[in-house]
């Protein structure tokens, strides 16, 4: 049995949200963030959705007319953030919606590039759905663009596949994680271009061994897991923040261990490091969420986290890396 001694929480920065509903004009909820930083600067990529929707009193979806964009925030200290563009929009993409972006640096062909992975949501009278959509990023200036030739949907055509991060293995490979319900499952790409061109052919053989593709199962009495901030590396451990839904419907904040030279898992705390306790992560459009989507390590030896709440809005955590990854190699 794990020492008791070693349950790790998160610590939230502020009682209040980092980014509120209503911060973009034209937005009301703004949630569902992911997070780079680029010379010292936090540039937070959040799901907004826009102004005029309602709740469906009738059978089908819970809203109508709800239609996200990517927008982006900018901070100096990662908890008071400024709007600063729209980043990407549904009819960029050809979707009705782009939903619940990461961004990540990965390496290959000698360079580094930053990609934003992303739901790809279809126009909802299609039947399809939803898929994972990938977009490299370029920076110039302090601002982040969509290199317009970039865009990718990828994955097993025909079924719902979400929730998606990036990483290098330790031999330079690309790793995708991907949450076909209710599991994780881990892709292995020979490199960028592999993945950006993996057609059928590859995801069909993927799709007839999901068994050992799977990363990560919901917990006994869970209802489902999903993949949040993309693996981040911290004094060569390799941390992976997740989101798990529990036998009530809450979304949690949860963390596993990844082995850097195949992605497999390594050990994963049974307990969560953050649970929705505050009104505005306990009431909102989706009640009872904390939707952990950015991490990066920190100079004080923290790892920083972005989360959306109740589908409304954005939070921001630390926890304390060194006795997290102490916890994490006691459960192996």
């Amino acid at each position: 049995m794990r020492d008791p001694t070693l349950a790790v929480t998160a610590r939230r920065l502020r009682q209040t949200p980092v980014v509120d509903f209503g911060a973009a004009p034209g937005y009301g909820p703004i949630f569902n963030a992911g997070l780079i930083v680029v010379d010292s600067v936090f540039h937070l990529f959040a799901r907004g959705v826009r102004d005029g929707y309602v709740r469906n009193e009738g059978p089908g979806p819970r809203f109508l007319d709800y239609v996200s964009d990517v927008l982006v925030f900018t901070s100096d200290d990662g908890v008071d953030y400024a709007f600063q563009q729209v980043l990407a929009t549904g009819a960029d993409e050809g979707a009705h919606s782009l939903e619940d972006p990461r961004v990540q640096r990965i390496h290959g062909g000698g360079n580094e590039h930053v990609l934003m992975t992303y739901t790809h949501l279809p126009e909802p009278a299609s039947g399809d759905p939803w898929q994972v959509g990938v977009h490299r990023l370029a920076y110039a200036n302090g601002r982040f663009a969509l290199n317009p030739t970039s865009g990718r949907v990828v994955g097993p055509a025909g079924v719902p596949d979400k929730d998606a991060v990036l990483f290098n293995l330790r031999d330079g490979r690309v790793a995708l994680i991907h949450r076909i319900h209710p599991n994780m499952q881990l892709a292995i790409f020979d490199s960028l271009d592999h993945l950006c061109a993996s057609d059928g052919a590859y995801w069909d053989a993927h799709m007839s061994e999901l068994e050992r593709h799977t990363l990560i199962r919901p917990a006994a009495g869970r209802l489902g897991v999903g993949a949040g901030a993309p693996p981040v590396d911290v004094d060569g451990a390799l941390l992976l923040f997740y989101h798990e839904r529990d036998a009530d419907s809450r979304y949690t904040i949860n963390v596993a261990l990844l082995d850097d030279e195949t992605g497999a898992l390594v050990s994963a705390l049974d307990q969560p490091i953050l649970r929705p306790e505050l009104p505005w992560e306990r009431k909102g459009d989706v009640d009872g969420v904390v939707f952990v989507q950015g991490a990066t390590g920190r100079p004080n030896g923290t790892v920083y986290l972005t989360y959306g709440a109740a589908d409304r809005c954005v939070g921001a955590a630390e926890v304390e890396a060194a006795p997290l990854i102490d916890a994490l190699r006691a459960a192996a």
